[in-house]
């Protein structure tokens, strides 16, 4: 019984570890995405300010 128990806690413990592995590559994933949005999101500001002539984001300067 007590071989039995072992190895239900063992697989359990791996399960876990399996999915902070994976919570974790997620989060990667989603900070690179977030990074990338933002970089994307700067650049497409910047286009529009210097097409519309106007401070959109309100930093006192176009473009």
């Amino acid at each position: 019984m007590g071989l039995f128990w072992n190895l239900i806690q063992q697989s359990q413990i791996q399960d876990h570890k399996n999915k902070a592995e994976t919570l974790e590559a997620r989060v990667r994933n989603l900070e690179w995405e977030l990074a990338h949005t933002s970089e994307l999101l700067i650049k497409t500001l910047k286009i529009l300010e210097e097409q519309s002539g106007r401070d959109i984001d309100g930093d006192g300067k176009i473009g």
